[in-house]
């Protein structure tokens, strides 16, 4: 096992991220953090960020995170849904991190995020919130693939976070 590698968690919103990898971080003994928290406790809420400054500037905010966690180790890192598809956050933390990819069908997706939560989010703005998620999930479906793909539908967020830790324990 590679004991200093960061563990990144990525994919689409609803995919199990964060109680994933607040699970995951428990069974490896290490620091769990949440990129777009992060960014909400210096920047505000992200949809008020887009609103404000635009999605150009929130990826700019990803980035400095980027930056700051490839300085550190032995952590377990949420990832907002757009972040690792950044070729510029890929550059910084493909090297110091090992990449996992959460992926979800669409029905699981919104209904993990529920239809009021999803009409909240500004990358899911629109009438019919279903085909707004197959449309992102096939923009970046080649993205997420180029990672550990691991499928959450079927699985509790327990089951896949053991999944990650014996890959995690086995290299």
């Amino acid at each position: 096992m590679d004991d200093e590698r960061n563990i990144v968690l990525t994919g689409f919103m609803g995919t199990g991220k964060s109680t994933v990898g607040r699970l995951l971080a428990k069974l490896l003994d290490r620091e769990w953090l949440d990129t777009d928290r992060m960014i909400e406790s210096e920047h505000g809420p992200i949809p008020e960020i887009f609103a404000n400054h635009g999605e150009g500037y929130f990826r700019s905010l990803e980035r400095q995170v980027a930056n700051e966690l490839a300085e550190r180790t032995q952590l377990v890192i949420s990832t907002g849904g757009g972040m690792m598809l950044d070729r510029q956050v890929l550059k910084i933390l493909n090297p110091v991190c090992r990449i996992f990819s959460l992926v979800a069908a669409p029905e699981n997706i919104l209904s993990r995020i529920g239809r009021h939560v999803a009409s909240q989010r500004p990358l899911l703005a629109g009438d019919d919130t279903m085909t707004r998620i197959a449309e992102l999930l096939a923009e970046r479906s080649v993205g997420y693939a180029q990672f550990e793909v691991i499928v959450t539908d079927d699985k509790t967020a327990f089951e896949v976070a053991t999944e990650i830790a014996s890959l995690v324990v086995a290299d």
